[in-house]
């Protein structure tokens, strides 16, 4: 059985009986206005901002609207049970924190990483630490308490560097391996270009190449000693436009749980299936990768149903609402990104702890309120469409 998540709204009202309000916010909306005051401009439209004219960041969020849970009486939900089962591990609810690139650079001290691996080991939410960190893995790593964490991977060419990355990863104690495949390239970020802004060839965020045995070694010298030279091995090296002749090299690098991020059509689902994979994670990059692409959670049911592997899902999500509404079309995790950053950004490791709190009370608590007493019963059939627009 997993906690009370929805005692968090008690903990709220009891603490204003003594005069004591949320200095954090209750609404995305709130949050996300709050945030871009906050972070500096450059890291803002970063964080904020999508592909091209953002139609598919914006419909990734819409999506959701679309689609009503339908109420269910005489249910007795007195208690909930969010707990998942998620390749081997046991997690006590189906909430994780998705990869974030910059998430370093969104707390106020300049190590988000750390501050949101302490957030998941308050909160048993794992968090998907980027390949993309301002501290070492291995640092981060050590403040997950007890809480299992994931590593997302960008491929990089060199294939003895992909090795290290994920045999560091495997010494670290990190449970899993996510591999992103969307990102060997980035899109057309018309905010990033508008403040001429990419913040790893500013050096930013790339600890863990600069750490790197591999990375070190090809640079043939101390990143220290020439930054510039590190960034531009970096960019060198980044990108593996990986193809299907390339997962049994992948699946052959680790005995750890091996998940494919990105996939959104079930023919793909289907082939990752059945190159040996472990979990599917049905994701469209927030919509910072595919302008012009469908939204994420239209395509969850089809992904889903394409095998019986574990589907992690994340793009648009906002609210426990959400949540319920992903786990019910199919997903058997939900990943929330740009919600916990803006937490991070006001409040570092406490106002993540916050953000997740809030996103698992209200999902508690609609479970409750409708009548799902368990992550079983919230199937298709738990919703109705709504039939709004786009």
């Amino acid at each position: 059985m997993s906690p009370r998540y929805g005692d968090y709204q008690l903990e709220i009202y009891l603490n204003g009986l003594g005069g004591v309000l949320p200095t954090l916010p209750m609404t995305f909306a709130e949050l996300e206005r709050r945030a871009e005051q906050a972070l500096p401009p450059s890291i803002w439209s970063y964080v904020a901002g999508g592909a091209g004219d953002e139609h598919t960041q914006d419909a990734n969020a819409a999506a959701f609207r679309r689609w009503g849970l339908y109420p269910r009486m005489f249910a007795g939900a007195t208690e909930r049970d969010l707990s998942v089962d998620l390749c081997g591990l046991r997690l006590p609810s189906p909430l994780l924190m998705a990869p974030v690139g910059v998430i370093g650079l969104c707390a106020q001290d300049g190590h988000g990483d750390l501050a949101t691996a302490r957030a998941a080991a308050a909160t048993g939410v794992p968090m998907i630490a980027s390949t993309l960190s301002v501290d070492p893995m291995e640092d981060v790593a050590a403040e997950f308490g007890g809480t299992p964490g994931l590593f997302q991977l960008y491929t990089p060419t060199d294939r003895e560097l992909a090795a290290s990355l994920v045999h560091r990863a495997e010494a670290a104690g990190y449970r899993g391996i996510v591999v992103t495949l969307d990102t060997w390239i980035t899109s057309w970020r018309s905010r990033d270009l508008s403040t001429g802004n990419f913040p790893q060839l500013r050096g930013h965020c790339l600890a863990n190449y600069t750490s790197d045995p591999v990375f070190r070694a090809r640079l043939g010298k101390d990143p220290a000693q020439d930054p510039a030279a590190a960034v531009m091995l970096w960019a060198q090296l980044f990108g593996n436009p990986l193809t299907w002749d390339d997962l049994p090299w992948l699946r052959s690098l680790t005995d750890l749980p091996l998940i494919v991020k990105g996939i959104c059509h079930p023919d793909d689902a289907r082939r990752a299936a059945d190159g040996g994979v472990d979990a599917i994670y049905c994701s469209n990059h927030g919509g910072r990768q595919a302008n012009g692409g469908l939204p994420a959670l239209d395509c969850l049911p089809d992904v889903a149903a394409a095998t019986d592997l574990p589907v992690i899902f994340d793009s648009g999500v906002r609210s426990g609402a959400d949540v319920v509404k992903a786990l019910a079309l199919g997903a058997t995790a939900v990943a929330v990104g740009r919600p916990y950053a803006y937490g991070l950004a006001l409040g570092g490791a406490d106002g993540v702890v916050h953000v997740l709190r809030s996103l698992l009370a209200e999902a508690d608590l609609l479970m409750a309120v409708n009548g799902y007493p368990t992550l079983a019963d919230l199937t298709p059939g738990a919703l109705k469409s709504c039939g709004l627009p786009r």
